[in-house]
């Protein structure tokens, strides 16, 4: 299938309601356009951020489930069996039990389209997070009963509301004790800043947790721990005072139920979709992930009041999703998603008009054209390939090293999309090669996994050593253990201690050249050969810019 705004084969697209065009047959931009209408709004991208632990990845599996888009649900950490989640791919995802990469998987359910992207949780990962976050239209908060708003939660929702993503919260781990309901919805508001709804209400908790009533749907769900929720788990009581509620939970729940909706239509504001997408407020939905509790009436939810994709800034303007012209960014790449072919994706956010698989387009930043013949969606590290996409869809592209993360493709336009972020490295270590027959192993391993833009590689201009920098301490041992088994080379590490890396830059020729001389024990070269300045301390930066005013510091190498 190519689909070329000239002659579209496409064979679904209506014309005037009625009327199929059939393959080969020419298609007005008319019907081209309430086309791609139509599939936009279809589609529904966000992402899934939370604390570690609090079961982000486990919510993104049984979502997953009751989309239809896998059987059996697998298990984020487990010694008995051989089952694993599916957004955790990862070799080391499946050992440690923790995500450290962003995974994407898409499914079909309810005529619309599902992009999901689970995001790493732990703090030392969380540059993969905030860059993903530029890909999604709204995003899911995982919160643990018990734990509450935790610190990374508080960053994640500073990004999201930073870029006014609509946020939905859900709270997992009820079949646990925890904090009361309430006590948890003021601590959201309060810690997180976040104005909320409950669209769904727990019965009991813990070892008393019979399930959830269903506000937005005016039902009570019963649950039962098993690997899938049947529909006669479902239990229409739109008035809350029949007696079918003490039948269904017992005396003394349904008299609790009956007063805390009371409270709730007393305190909380009645749902309105447009005030949670302009993020006025946000729903929540309780339940226990790994119980299936609550999860499909959250995803039931989700489809009908989540946003499809909007329209995004770039430098230059502002780029609507229905534009006939095909715009779209790279927001992650990854190397090695299967190992045995050492392949190398770029993931790019489609924001504009129908990406068409052989097409040329133009990259930006190189000012060349590119075309791409097998372009993929994803099921985590499942791939097929895909003839057309559609604004909200995330694809992945074999990449030969022309992709740097923020890279924008267009159909000739000129466009820079905004707000992808960079990260200065703040731990740093030198690397050695532990065995001197992998060097040229080592060598690329290093160069691909730089690539990613999780950490930064410097070589020292006087002696030649290369030095790793990263946000956060974990990934050094990621490194380390993907160089082992996806490149078979073995590396050890040592202490440098260094305060910054920052990044040279001045229209003074004669500038870098003096220092370049007078300090080259402190410069380096990043991997693309930008000269960088690798201070010891604030107090060794800060002298280094009174002695060298014409010289400019940055603190990303995008300046």
């Amino acid at each position: 299938m190519n689909i070329g705004s000239q002659s579209i084969i496409l064979k679904w697209f209506q014309i005037e309601g009625s009327q199929t065009l059939q393959i080969g047959q020419k298609l007005t931009f008319g019907a081209y356009f309430m086309g791609l209408k139509e599939e936009i709004a279809k589609r529904r991208t966000f992402g899934i951020i939370s604390h570690p632990d609090a079961g982000k990845t486990t919510l993104t599996e049984k979502l997953l489930l009751f989309g239809g888009a896998i059987q059996v649900a697998g298990a984020v950490k487990s010694n008995k069996i051989k089952r694993h989640a599916t957004s955790d791919f990862m070799e080391i995802e499946r050992q440690r039990g923790i995500s450290v990469a962003t995974s994407v998987m898409a499914f079909e359910y309810r005529d619309r389209k599902i992009n999901i992207l689970d995001t790493p949780g732990h703090e030392d990962f969380a540059e993969d997070t905030f860059r993903t976050l530029t890909a999604v239209d709204s995003a899911i908060v995982v919160i643990d009963v018990a734990k509450g708003v935790e610190r990374q939660t508080e960053k994640l929702v500073n990004v999201c509301r930073s870029r006014a993503t609509p946020m939905i919260v859900f709270v997992n781990k009820l079949d646990r004790e925890g904090k009361d309901a309430f006590t948890l919805l003021d601590e959201i508001e309060e810690k997180l800043n976040l104005p909320v709804i409950p669209l769904s209400w727990p019965v009991g908790m813990g070892q008393r947790f019979q399930g959830v009533y269903d506000i937005y749907g005016k039902r009570l769900v019963l649950f039962r721990a098993h690997g899938k929720q049947d529909e006669e788990s479902a239990v229409m009581i739109e008035d809350l005072s029949s007696s079918e509620l003490e039948k269904q939970i017992g005396e003394s729940a349904a008299e609790e139920l009956r007063s805390e909706m009371e409270i709730i239509n007393e305190v909380y504001p009645s749902f309105e979709r447009n005030a949670y997408q302009d993020g006025t407020y946000s729903p929540v939905f309780f339940g226990s992930a790994v119980n299936n509790f609550g999860v499909k009436e959250l995803l039931d939810c989700f489809v009908e009041i989540a946003p499809p994709p909007v329209a995004r800034e770039t430098e230059e303007r502002v780029v609507e999703p229905d534009e006939k012209d095909f715009t779209g960014f790279v927001f992650k790449i990854h190397a090695n998603m299967d190992p045995k072919h050492r392949d190398r994706i770029a993931f790019l956010r489609v924001c504009s008009g129908i990406f068409e698989r052989n097409t040329n387009y133009q990259h930006i930043r190189l000012g060349r054209k590119l075309k791409f013949s097998n372009p993929t969606a994803f099921m985590a590290a499942k791939k097929s390939i895909i003839d057309a996409s559609y604004p909200g869809d995330i694809i992945g592209l074999y990449d030969s090293g022309n992709f740097k993360i923020g890279d924008t493709l267009t159909e000739g336009e000129i466009l820079h999309y905004k707000g992808i972020p960079s990260f200065s490295p703040e731990q740093f270590r030198f690397v050695n090669n532990v065995d001197p027959m992998k060097s040229k192993q080592l060598a690329k391993g290093l160069d691909q996994l730089m690539d990613e833009g999780v950490a930064q590689l410097f070589i020292k201009e006087d002696n030649g050593r290369k030095i790793v920098g990263t946000v956060g301490a974990l990934q050094f041992e990621v490194i380390k253990y993907r160089l082992k088994n996806e490149y078979g080379a073995s590396c050890d590490y040592e202490p440098v201690g260094l305060h910054k890396a920052c990044w040279l830059g001045s229209d003074n020729a004669e500038a870098i050249k003096e220092i370049s001389k007078k300090r080259k024990k402190d410069l380096a070269r990043d991997k693309d050969g930008k000269l960088v300045f690798l201070a010891e301390s604030a107090w060794t930066l800060k002298m280094a810019q009174e002695n060298f005013p014409e010289i400019d510091f940055h603190f990303t190498s995008e300046f």
